[in-house]
């Protein structure tokens, strides 16, 4: 037999690659001698960089840049082979990097991510593909692409920083200077969401308050993103909303869309993709899959969604085993997912459960993996 695990992390106590560990520990107690694979995934987000570097056997590059503050830091990304890299904006340019009481989108600028991109360039990779989730700005990507050699300047020919409150100061941009060796490569963004650069439904009034913004910044930053998004259609003919996805991470999206020609594809998708996830699956009589909450959000671009999918595909059965359950889990099984367990066995805190999530994990394993062996002794006989 052949059991094929792929699980997203449990973000705050599992990594996927843990799960992987404790999963292939609970088969072999309960199966005994059976052929384990397991596949780090993630769908873009956090841990994308650590999922595919573990799959490809890859190698994460450390490097100098600047904080969503401007603040001199190191982060990585990762290389997958010669050509490729793939990037977590995050990493640069993320939420976690600030404390509470910095959080502040007119401030903070997605300039480090730009940094990212350009190391890069310098060691020569020709296909990037850039995770875009867990962002701290709210900048239409100024901050990214002056990294990379964009000017933007206010009525006064004063070039501006590249963070939110510049946007609405923006009277001219200037892309003489945009590294050439872009023309070159090619980039890939990864992201699930459709979200535009302006309105209701934009890169400000969905994500901003979450990056620390009250309604008077969000109308504010809303100002400037229009005033931005004009200048873009007068200046390069290109409405960015009308790209989905041109409001994710602030408006990143739009940057990347529009100055560098990036195409947008789902982050789970590129990620089984990358690390060839349809050819690993060839043969398996199982594929256990999971997250650390299953919801409807489930079913749009997550982990558990995709694999299901390219499961049902192949006609290999797909189980899912998660943290908790929320409104909606079911939605999954429109998706390839058979069945679902969660770790849970008795009433406890969310934080008992991050404490003891091995342990737990671990049980429900092999209370999974022995519903699955009962089903199989029936199918023998």
């Amino acid at each position: 037999m052949k059991f094929v695990f792929a699980s997203d992390s449990f973000k705050g106590s599992l990594s996927s690659v843990a799960t992987l560990d404790i999963l292939t520990k609970a088969a072999k107690d309960v199966f005994g001698n059976v052929e384990c694979v397991g596949i780090p995934v993630a769908d873009g987000g956090e841990g994308t960089v650590d999922a595919v570097i573990g799959a490809q056997n890859g190698k994460k590059l450390n490097v100098l840049v600047h904080d969503p503050l401007m603040r001199r830091i190191q982060a990585s990304y990762g290389c997958i082979d010669d050509a490729h890299a793939i990037i977590e904006m995050a990493e640069a340019s993320g939420l976690p990097l600030l404390d509470k009481n910095e959080r502040n989108p007119l401030l903070t600028s997605s300039f480090g991510t730009g940094e990212l991109i350009l190391d890069a360039l310098d060691k020569g990779f020709l296909d990037i593909s850039i995770a875009i989730g867990g962002s701290a700005t709210n900048d239409g990507g100024m901050g990214c692409a002056k990294a990379l050699g964009i000017k933007f300047y206010d009525e006064a020919k004063n070039e501006l920083r590249g963070c939110g409150e510049d946007l609405e100061k923006i009277s001219d941009i200037d892309t003489s200077g945009l590294d050439q060796r872009l023309r070159d490569i090619t980039i890939t963004v990864m992201c699930d969401v459709t979200n535009p650069l302006c309105g209701p439904d934009g890169a400000t009034y969905t994500f901003a308050k979450q990056k620390g913004a009250d309604k008077t910044v969000m109308d504010r930053l809303e100002q400037g993103m229009c005033h931005y998004r004009d200048i873009l259609v007068k200046k390069f003919g290109i409405d960015p909303n009308s790209i989905p996805g041109s409001g994710a991470a602030g408006g990143l999206g739009a940057a990347l869309f529009v100055f560098l020609g990036a195409k947008r594809r789902s982050g789970v998708e590129t990620v089984l993709d990358l690390v060839h996830f349809d050819d690993l699956i060839e043969g398996a009589d199982l594929i256990v899959t999971g997250e650390g909450r299953t919801d409807s959000q489930s079913c749009y671009g997550k982990v558990m969604c995709g694999v299901g999918e390219h499961g049902v595909k192949k006609g290999i059965p797909v189980v899912g085993l998660s943290g908790s359950l929320g409104a909606g889990a079911y939605q999954i099984f429109d998706h390839g997912v058979e069945s679902l367990m969660t770790i849970i066995d008795s009433p406890m805190t969310t934080e008992s459960a991050k404490k003891h999530a091995e342990e737990l994990y671990y049980n429900a394993a092999i209370r999974m993996f022995r519903f699955i062996r009962i089903g199989m002794i029936s199918k023998e006989k």
